[in-house]
């Protein structure tokens, strides 16, 4: 089983790959194991899982504000976890949609269901 790390930070208040390229997402999670913060599978580039598929780090925890759960992309099933580091989840006053400058008018029409 890969090591949950709860002293590790989350990389940052949004989807790594999508700030670096001026992108958007629709829901964040963080990876138990680094910190790394990507985007749901509803959304454009799907990084989360891409994460997972080039680390190997299979334990996500929501970064949503007011959601705690767990995803274990190698069980392909919701689970449990302890509490990681602060903060557990992106800025309240960040949109989902996000962030709110980068996110097209015509956003449902980009999303995997």
């Amino acid at each position: 089983m890969t090591a949950i790390d709860t002293s590790v930070p989350p990389s940052g208040p949004g989807c790594v790959e999508c700030d670096a390229t001026g992108s958007w997402w629709f829901h964040l999670r963080r990876c138990a194991t680094c910190g790394h913060v990507g985007c749901c599978d509803s959304s454009p580039s799907q990084h989360a899982t891409a994460h997972w598929r080039a680390t190997g780090h299979p334990l996500v925890r929501s970064y949503e504000p007011g959601e705690d759960w767990w995803w274990d992309y190698a069980q392909e099933a919701y689970g449990d976890g302890p509490e990681l580091a602060p903060p557990l989840a992106h800025p309240a006053a960040q949109p989902a949609p996000g962030p709110a400058d980068r996110v097209p008018a015509d956003w449902r029409q980009h999303l995997h269901t």
